[in-house]
């Protein structure tokens, strides 16, 4: 039998980013693999927590790609974004979370990558003047995250359904990021 390393992450990221204090054991366990399998492929916790971030980089690095942030208005920029996330949200979430993993002040060069273009996105929505200029790129940024990786958590628990994933980010974000008119 093959092991599906993708999916074997994606396991891992779904219980991490819930927590972040999860056993190598329990790892396996909710990957459906031994743990002596698992150590084949990940020598120990940092490596799958490098493998897990490289993972996660790679594929929103993909969705920014995807999402053509540069085309039509920013609002349709944020939907095409969020769908384009959406598939790899349990990576996000652990991607937002993973900083409880690491001491130290290593930092992935891909993340910063990522992570510029997205406020650069909400600068140039503020430029434009469709987002509201009192709350800072960065903040919106972190604000897109956050909501990113609730939902991820919330869907996983059962709390809210996959369909509403696109919507409840997208409403909440633009309900808070819209310029007003009386601004």
């Amino acid at each position: 039998m093959t092991l599906d390393r993708e999916q074997v992450l994606r396991s891992a990221a779904a219980l991490l980013s819930r927590r972040s204090t999860a056993t190598m054991d329990e790892v396996a366990r909710a990957a459906g693999i031994g743990r002596a399998t698992l150590h084949r492929h990940f020598a120990g916790r940092d490596a799958l927590v490098k493998a897990l971030e490289n993972l996660g980089i790679q594929e929103f690095e993909a969705a920014l790609d995807t999402a053509r942030l540069d085309e039509g208005t920013s609002e349709e920029a944020l939907r095409r974004l969020i769908a384009a996330v959406e598939p790899s949200a349990g990576l996000m979430s652990f991607l937002v979370s993973e900083n409880q993993l690491f001491e130290g002040d290593e930092v992935n060069e891909g993340w910063n990558r990522a992570d510029a273009r997205v406020s650069a996105f909400f600068r140039r929505g503020q430029e434009r003047g469709e987002f509201r200029i009192d709350l800072t790129p960065a903040w919106l940024t972190e604000a897109l995250y956050g909501l990113v990786g609730t939902a991820a958590w919330s869907i996983q628990a059962g709390r809210v359904a996959a369909q509403d994933f696109q919507h409840m980010i997208v409403e909440l974000l633009l309900g808070g990021a819209r310029r007003s008119v009386e601004q």
